[in-house]
Parts: C-alpha cells; structure tokens; sequence
C-alpha cells in the first residue's frame, strides 16, 4: 500500500476531532512533485515543515497535559472506591467499579490513539523529506528529522508511562473471584485488546520495520537517516 493511502487510513480511524491536527501529507505531497513548475526552495520548504511540526506539538502537548488531569482523577477514584467498599452494599461497589474500569479501558485507548498520532506524524515527515530531496538533490532529511526526534510529540515520554500505569490500574479494578463482575471485566478486557491490535497493527509494523533496518546497517552516508530508537522498542514489540 502506498503512503498516502496509509496515511489516510490512519486519519480516519483516529477521533473525527482529531483529523485536522494531522500531518497535511495530501496536500504537501503535490507542493513537493510540482509537475508544473518548480517545487518549493529548501527554505521554504522548511517553513511549511515548520507549521506543521509547530501544529503537531501544539495538539500533542495539549492532549497529553489533559491526560495527566485525566489520570490523576481516575487514581483518586480508584483509591476512593475501594476505601469505601467496607461501607456500601456489593452491588453498589460492583456498579461503582464497573464504570471506573468503563473509563479507564476508554482513557488507554485515547492515550494508545495519541501514540498513533505521533507515530503517523512522523512517518509522514520522513516520508515527505524523502521525496523532497530525491526530486530536488537537496539533503534536508537528516537535519530536519534529527530536529522532529527531540521533539515532544515524538519522544512521548509522559504518554508512554501513563499507558503503562493505567495498565496497572486496571488490576486494581479488574475483579479476581468468579461471578459476574469477572464476566463484565473480562469483556472489557477483550474489548481493550481489541482496539488496541486495531489501532496499532500497521503504525507499529512500520515502525519497527524501520527501527531495524536502520539499526541493522553497517554503512552511514550523508542520505542516511539516524538509528530509529523508539521510545520504548520492547513495549512496542509487545502487541
């Protein structure tokens, strides 16, 4: 499959509020052939990279700083619960519990979705460089992709960490004695595993794909893009 139709596959599977704040590979691309007439300078090129790189790490950091909220809330009502489970009837704990492990399967997945937004953004970039420079002899590549792997939208560490955490938060949520609150968990369970294979099979296939083969070779140029080091390879490998 081509890029830009994978591209747009992953727009489309992501939140519709979301699909804006996407690398504008679509439109790039055309800029970048430019049948009719001379593509952009390198600086101006770099202007439009700019934009989109400053719109991507706007939308990123804005998501992920109202995570942080979002999972300090869901601590608090994880804790709150279970220290009130002596004090109420079962059922109601159950009920109580249920809806907490509802939010949380549905805060990994948006956090998992954000991931995938970083994770399509950069291939995106990489890919837009590439043929920036084989129709135009210019060398861009590497400065600018050297420049994205610093940057907060990549990099993604307060992300990565809180899936992992939230994945540890649902063991406090997930009952462990057989009966009904066992099926209901295990549903939830199932539809977690699910989204998350849906949402990750392509974006993680191609990353680490690309992680390898860089990694794996012995000869470095001035073409050459750096060593991919995911920010966090076995955990990718994971899924």
């Amino acid at each position: 499959m081509k890029h830009g139709k994978w591209h747009k596959r992953q727009v489309d599977q992501s939140l519709p509020a979301w699909k804006v704040e996407f690398l504008r590979y679509k439109e790039l691309k055309p800029i970048v052939s430019a049948v009719s007439g001379r593509p952009p300078s390198p600086a101006e090129f770099v202007a439009l990279l700019d934009a989109e790189i400053e719109k991507i790490n706007a939308f990123f950091i804005e998501q992920e700083e109202f995570f942080i909220i979002r999972h300090k809330e869901l601590q608090v009502a994880i804790r709150d619960a279970l220290a009130r489970k002596a004090a109420v009837p079962e059922s109601a704990h159950e009920a109580e519990i249920a809806a907490i492990r509802r939010e949380i399967v549905n805060f990994h997945g948006e956090m998992v979705l954000l991931l995938n937004y970083s994770s399509v953004n950069y291939i995106g970039l990489a890919k837009i460089l590439k043929k920036y420079d084989k129709r135009t002899g210019a060398v861009l590549r590497l400065a600018v992709i050297e420049t994205v792997l610093a940057q907060p939208f990549f990099t993604a560490e307060a992300v990565t960490l809180m899936v992992r955490e939230c994945e540890a938060m649902m063991e406090a949520v997930f009952p462990t004695a057989p009966g009904e609150g066992q099926a209901a968990a295990r549903r939830d369970r199932e539809a977690l595993a699910a989204a998350e294979q849906r949402i990750f099979r392509n974006t993680v296939a191609a990353l680490l794909a690309m992680e390898d083969v860089r990694s794996g070779s012995s000869t470095r140029g001035r073409h050459s893009l750096p060593p991919l080091t995911l920010p966090d390879s076995e955990w990718l490998r994971s899924f």
